[in-house]
């Protein structure tokens, strides 16, 4: 080989801290991209975002799961009656709130029957007991505009069974949105 092919340069001492600083920044890059990998066993990097408001909690107002969470949607009734009972009386006065506060809403009464009885009497006591609440929640302030009637007897029974205890969730007036 030839002298000019072989060539030999001495480096000063500014050439060499210049590239020892650029060697270190390469170092220090490539620890951060390992530091950033995304290796699993590692804690993921936590970015902080501004506080957002917290999701309202329950139903949206004036809607038929509004109805049923704080007021409530059915009223029962004793066997072969369509009389109030004193605990239909508070349900029917948060019912009638209900419906003065959201004017606009239009309500269908069910009317229900348990399985006792033949099909034609069940029915007729259906809309008797639908009646009896409408004629309620008028007097506390409903419009007739509002309700709708309607009346199952016993062909939509809340609870299947033949006793007592089913008999009283059938006997009963939902309250539809």
């Amino acid at each position: 080989m030839t002298a000019t092919l072989i060539r030999s340069r001495t480096m000063t001492f500014g050439e060499m801290s210049g590239r020892a600083v650029k060697m270190a920044l390469a170092g220090f890059a490539a620890l951060a991209l390992v530091a950033c990998s995304s290796d699993p066993d590692q804690a993921p990097v936590r970015t902080t975002t501004a506080p957002t408001a917290p999701a309202p909690s329950g139903p949206t107002p004036g809607t038929q799961q509004d109805l049923v969470v704080n007021v409530g949607d059915r009223v029962f009734f004793d066997t072969d009656q369509s009389s109030l009972r004193a605990d239909a009386r508070a349900t029917l006065q948060r019912q009638a709130a209900w419906m003065n506060q959201y004017p606009a809403v239009r309500v269908t009464l069910e009317g229900h029957a348990d399985e006792r009885g033949s099909r034609e009497y069940n029915l007729a006591l259906g809309e008797s007991r639908a009646l009896s609440i409408k004629q309620q929640l008028l007097i506390l302030g409903a419009s007739s505009s509002q309700i709708r009637l309607v009346s199952y007897g016993e062909e939509r029974p809340a609870v299947d069974g033949h006793d007592e205890a089913s008999w009283q969730q059938n006997r009963r007036v939902e309250i539809l949105y």
